[in-house]
This record gives C-alpha cells, sequence and structure tokens, in this order.
C-alpha cells in the first residue's frame, strides 16, 4: 500500500484558555504556551523534507467578539512572536506568509507582518502559514470578487483555487486540538479531500511526539479523493 503523501499540514489550535483555567492560569498564560508550541511544531516541519507547508488557524474573524482585553493581548502577543520569531525563520530556512484580512488590524501590527513576510520570502524549507483575521467563507468571497472584477462571467475550480491566499491550498491533513470535532469556518474550499484528526490534548500541551504519532496513522489512510481503491 502506497502512504499518503503529507505536503500541507494545517492545524486548529484549540484549548489555550481551558488549559489556563485548569491550572489556575488567566487566559493569557494560556495564549502564551500557545505560541511557544507553535514554535516548535513549525521548527520540526522544517526539517521534514516532505511538509512544504504548515498552516496555523491564528486569529479567526469571529475571535473580535472575545473580551477587548483578551484581543488586545493577542494583538500584542503577536507582533512580539514575529518580532522573536525572525531569528528562527531564517535559521530553518522558514517562509513566513498572513492570511486573512489584517487590514483591519494597528498599522504597527500590519507594518510587522508584512516586513516579515518581505524578510523570509526566500527561504525554501517550510512555508508558515498564520491564518490571521481569516474566516473560509470571507476567502472564498474575495476570491470570487475579485476574478468578477477582473471581468469573469463563469469560473472554473482552478481559477478559485489559483485566487485564493493559501499556497499549496489543497490541505493533506488537518488537526484539531482540544477535543471539539468540527473545522469552525476553516479552510473550506481547501479541506475538501482531507484527512481529519481530533486529539483531545489542549493545544498547549500538545508535542512533537503527539504529531509524529499523528503523522504515523494518517500515512496508513488510504486516500480515495472520490473513487475507489
Amino acid at each position: 500500500m502506497t502512504e499518503s503523501s503529507l505536503k500541507h499540514l494545517a492545524i486548529i489550535m484549540d484549548g489555550n484558555g481551558r488549559w489556563a483555567k485548569e491550572r489556575g492560569l488567566s487566559r493569557t498564560k494560556g495564549h502564551e504556551q500557545g505560541a511557544e508550541i507553535i514554535r516548535h511544531i513549525t521548527t520540526y516541519c522544517a526539517a521534514d523534507k516532505e511538509i512544504e507547508s504548515v498552516t496555523f488557524y491564528a486569529f479567526s474573524t469571529e475571535n473580535w467578539k472575545r473580551p477587548k482585553l483578551e484581543v488586545e493581548f493577542l494583538m500584542k502577543l503577536l507582533d512580539e512572536y514575529l518580532k522573536n520569531e525572525l531569528k528562527t525563520y531564517q535559521k530553518h530556512g522558514i517562509k513566513f506568509q498572513a492570511i486573512g484580512n489584517i487590514n483591519e488590524f494597528s498599522t504597527s501590527l500590519q507594518k510587522r507582518i508584512l516586513d516579515t513576510e518581505e524578510q523570509t520570502k526566500n527561504n525554501k524549507e517550510l512555508t508558515q502559514v498564520l491564518a490571521l483575521n481569516y474566516g473560509g467563507r470571507a476567502e472564498i468571497t474575495m476570491a470570487v470578487n475579485s476574478l468578477i472584477k477582473q471581468g469573469k462571467t463563469s469560473l472554473t475550480e482552478n481559477e478559485i483555487s489559483l485566487a485564493l491566499q493559501t499556497p499549496y491550498n489543497d490541505i493533506d491533513l488537518l488537526i484539531r486540538t482540544s477535543g471539539e470535532e468540527r473545522i469552525s469556518n476553516f479552510l473550506l474550499w481547501q479541506l475538501s479531500y482531507s484527512e481529519f484528526f481530533f486529539t483531545p490534548t489542549a493545544w498547549p500541551d500538545f508535542t512533537v511526539k503527539e504529531l509524529k504519532d499523528i503523522i504515523r496513522q494518517f500515512k496508513t489512510r488510504t486516500r480515495r479523493f472520490g473513487g475507489v481503491k
């Protein structure tokens, strides 16, 4: 049996707040620990010669509904993360890319995101994608509207795929942590034939070891893409 190929990994990082609450900590501590896990998983993926891209659901269009102080903390944490991670990106050959509508962020945060993309654009080992102010329906809507503005009156699937923001846009494997079993408006187009894994582990407790175990299970699956094998 041929192993399933894993080029694009996507992760819904869930459970930061619950992890912190269980330990009597503030939700912000959960987010801080979660940012550390992103680094560990990303550097592992950069060393894996098969994985080309890993996309993390970092901030959804619905996350603005959270308490104002928590949102403000998340914006500050993102800025600090990108500032601190630049050396990691360069050391491990990681290209950074953001998807989503970053225009709603502060001018300084937008600059940080764009500067990080520019400084890492030539790195080749891995593309790390952070979905920021992202929603799957919004991404598809923007793609279709951009094609309409180009004068298109009918569209093909390939044209829509190419108009999306995500590199390597078909997802091979989606992982969601913390026990929830839904995709929450994440990469709706790209997940059409993905394999799903749901783990009860909260994101701040997620490890490279568990990722390796999931990848081993993934490689035993037969992906039919609607056909018969």
